[in-house]
């Protein structure tokens, strides 16, 4: 599984730009199973279930953040905008990456307060490049973090964790999942770094009887950070609520009661801030009682975000349990 996570994370796939993460993701799945892929660029995979099961959708997000160009100056150097939640701390002396493999190192302007973060309007795009004419990237063009991913230990750091480790989890779930009496739809989503855009779209087409994003979800683990109930190696967190939904309870309760009955260890997880797809799945149609399975992650949003490889394993061991026998949502 760590090198499906490797493979994932390093490709390159900006909301909008996910072909190559779709196409990893094909390469990975096992035989025998049914594919298609939608208008918006969603990768559906159903796995036929028994009659009387029930239709469950699985979703996990092969988008990441990154940046579109915006300017290219007469002396070559690019402007920029965020595509998704880019935080600004990270950015200088960061490496972004083109479609193309074209890679560009980020500066600043002089500011008059070292102190003080500059706006994003302050950051520029080195390519190489001496003027527009030379230039390999022209406005619009899109770029991803540039990082590879590595492992410390027990700790597995790279970009595009969230939500790439949410789609290996998926894969592996599928490559190990033996008996499922459910009619199962696994959907690998694009576009939910800037507005959950693709899960609405899949929500209202697989008309799931329940649902459950896979994504990351916060720590409360490091250094004077906001306090918060979430470590990583204590295991996958269920969500209770987040910013945009509150978990359906029968969902949450189904989720904590399979990993006490397989001895998981489990974690609590309430987000104040962000949401995953299940949010928008959850007010689909008439309704979808709706929950999430979180993996804990350090550095969000950044070019080293930080899992454990313990959690994610138990992420997988969960989610076979649950699939395994009756569903139960009260």
């Amino acid at each position: 599984m760590k090198e499906t996570i490797k493979k994932l994370t390093e490709c390159f796939g900006p909301s909008g730009h996910e072909t190559a993460v779709r196409e990893a993701i094909l390469a990975e799945l096992p035989r025998g199973l049914e594919t298609r892929v939608d208008a918006m660029g969603n990768l559906i995979v159903h796995r036929k279930g028994k009659a009387g099961g029930w239709r469950l959708m699985l979703a996990a997000h092969m988008d990441e953040i990154g940046i579109v160009v915006t300017h290219v100056d007469a002396r070559g150097f690019l402007r920029f905008g965020n595509v998704g939640g880019v935080h600004l701390l990270p950015l200088l002396g960061g490496r972004v990456r083109f479609a193309d493999g074209t890679i560009g190192a980020i500066g600043v302007e002089k500011t008059d307060d070292a102190n003080k973060i500059p706006g994003m309007e302050k950051f520029y795009i080195d390519v190489g490049a001496k003027s527009p004419d030379d230039c390999p990237v022209r406005v619009g063009d899109v770029a991803c973090f540039h990082r590879t991913c590595e492992e410390r230990g027990s700790r597995i750091v790279a970009k595009a964790m969230d939500d790439r480790v949410g789609c290996a989890v998926l894969v592996h779930v599928l490559k190990d999942l033996k008996e499922c009496p459910h009619d199962l739809y696994v959907v690998f989503t694009v576009q939910e770094e800037v507005g959950l855009r693709g899960a609405t779209a899949a929500g209202f087409s697989v008309e799931p009887d329940v649902a459950l994003a896979v994504d990351i979800t916060l720590t409360g683990d490091t250094p004077e950070c906001a306090p918060m109930a979430v470590s990583l190696g204590a295991g996958p967190a269920v969500k209770i609520k987040d910013r945009a939904m509150l978990a359906h309870p029968g969902v949450k309760d189904w989720l904590l009661r399979t990993a006490e009955a397989s001895g998981i260890p489990c974690q609590r997880e309430v987000l104040v801030m962000g949401t995953t797809d299940a949010s928008v799945i959850q007010v689909s149609r008439a309704g979808v009682p709706s929950g999430c399975l979180s993996i804990p992650t350090r550095y969000a949003h950044s070019p080293s975000e930080m899992v454990d490889y313990g959690d994610v394993q138990a992420s997988v061991r969960l989610l076979l349990g649950a699939l395994a026998g009756p569903i139960d949502i009260g």
